[in-house]
């Protein structure tokens, strides 16, 4: 009877121990599933996470991908025409999320490449052209320096009126292209071309203005004080500036206007002052010319335009090279003026009147106390006596000449107590009364044949030994220089 208790017990043992057993493998069993589904999450979180970059990923890349074609297809093409023309804008990126990145750093490098390689190879070939035309220029240049020595020379040798005319005329179209050639030279970089002895600025001037058509409107007033004259180095250059600003005024104004030029002397230089009426610059216009004149970069044949146009450009190649300046506004009449400003040192120097004489071509000088030029008055007339006025009388009006000079200067007008001889103003005159106050010749006589022949012989024997002297000593060209 006592195993049965003692069976029931081991059995409850067994039991109670199986149960345990059990119960711990079923917690074991839910650790293991909450664990296992734990990881699931995770993995499952992971596997989105990796989704979601691999979607920004896809969308940076096709982002990369269309600023790459931006920049093919928009942004190199505007840097090669902002290239050409600096106020064509570049455009930027696309997308402003790439703003300061590496890929925005990457494009930039790109564009900076592509910038100055294109620039290299303009530059490259610009100076490859402008070689080309300056061997050219330079060649013609000698060629027409030629030509019109032998055009001088055949307007000595020939006496035939009708000849003269052709020749002048030949002479001056010669001249018109040797301008144009010159200018390009410059513009090429290439030398002006003629060696000059130091000139008076006012012979500078006017020989400037004869290269051109149309020279005849334009009007020189001289203000200067001294006898100022440029020097040797400076005479081409200074007179290339001055005929390229004058055919600037010529062309754009109306043919029957005139052009004025003055002449100004300052405290450290001298000035040359030209106003036009014309159409005037805009604004633009102006900007793009300074730009040309004062510009210290390299010039490029590309940047005169098409047609090219030389003449700023070829003022401002000579304005780097030699210290003047040229300044370009609107006129107060309406048109351009432009100032070609002349330091006194080193470009300007004093010449004696009396040694070298300035050509009768070129203005008088409106200095104070000082005599005009003596009229030149026709053969056979002989100047008129001034009259001294006493301090009741007023002084009356002095003639102009035939030549259009004004009269010479009363040396009487001095006062009596030895003090400043003192200008007057003379009023203008008829022509009437300037025909009534010259004195009256004889009237013109028949002459016989031998007399006349004898006149003939005279005035033969007169032009035969001025070409002979004029070919020991060459004549002074109307800038008071002769050509080499």
């Amino acid at each position: 009877m006592t195993s049965i208790p003692e069976a029931l017990l081991w059995c409850l043992s067994a039991g109670t121990a199986a149960a345990v057993v059990l119960a711990a493998l079923s917690i074991r069993a839910s650790g293991q599933r909450k664990a296992l589904r734990g990881r699931l999450t995770a993995a499952e979180e992971q596997n989105s996470a990796t989704l979601h970059s691999n979607t920004e990923l896809s969308a940076r890349l096709r982002a990369t991908e269309a600023e790459i074609r931006h920049l093919a297809g928009t942004r190199l093409p505007d840097l090669t025409l902002a290239l050409a023309h600096p106020h064509v804008p570049v455009r930027g990126l696309m997308d402003a999320r790439f703003a300061g990145s590496e890929t925005d750093q990457a494009l930039n490098a790109v564009l900076e490449q592509v910038s100055e390689a294109i620039t290299k190879e303009r530059a490259r070939v610009d100076a490859a052209a402008q070689s080309t035309l300056r061997g050219a220029t330079t060649t013609i240049q000698a060629l027409l320096y030629r030509l019109q020595t032998a055009l001088q020379e055949m307007q000595h040798r020939y006496d035939d009126p009708n000849v003269a005319q052709d020749l002048l005329n030949a002479d001056f179209l010669n001249e018109q292209a040797l301008r144009r050639i010159q200018a390009t030279g410059v513009v090429c970089g290439a030398w002006p071309g003629l060696t000059r002895e130091d000139s008076y600025l006012a012979e500078l001037v006017v020989g400037a203005a004869s290269r051109l058509r149309g020279y005849e409107r334009v009007q020189v007033s001289n203000q200067l004080r001294d006898p100022v004259a440029v020097v040797a180095r400076a005479v081409e250059p200074i007179a290339i500036t001055v005929t390229e600003l004058l055919a600037n005024a010529l062309h754009h104004s109306h043919r029957e206007l005139p052009v004025t030029v003055t002449l100004q002397q300052g405290n450290r230089g001298a000035s040359v002052i030209i106003d036009d009426y014309g159409v005037g610059m805009h604004e633009d216009e102006v900007k793009a010319a300074m730009e040309l004149l004062a510009s210290n970069t390299d010039l490029l044949l590309t940047q005169l335009g098409d047609p090219p146009r030389s003449g700023f450009a070829a003022a401002g190649q000579l304005v780097r090279q030699y210290g003047f300046g040229v300044h370009i506004e609107s006129s107060p009449y309406g048109g351009v003026r432009a100032v070609v400003y002349i330091p006194g040192d080193p470009l300007l120097t004093l010449l004696d009147e009396s040694t070298q004489p300035m050509s009768v071509m070129a203005p008088l000088p409106h200095r104070s106390g000082a005599s005009d030029r003596p009229a030149v008055l026709p053969t056979g007339a002989t100047a008129p006596v001034p009259h001294t006025p006493t301090p009741h009388t007023p002084a009356p009006a002095a003639p102009e000449q035939a030549s259009g000079m004004p009269a010479q200067s009363d040396p009487a007008a001095a006062p009596a107590d030895g003090g400043l001889p003192r200008r007057r103003r003379r009023t203008p005159v008829t022509e009437q009364e300037q025909d009534q106050s010259l004195p009256r010749t004889d009237p013109v006589r028949e002459r016989s044949p031998e007399e006349a022949a004898s006149r003939w012989a005279a005035l033969q024997q007169g032009t035969e030994s001025g070409r002979a002297a004029a070919h020991t000593e060459p004549p002074r060209s109307p800038e008071g220089n002769a050509q080499p």
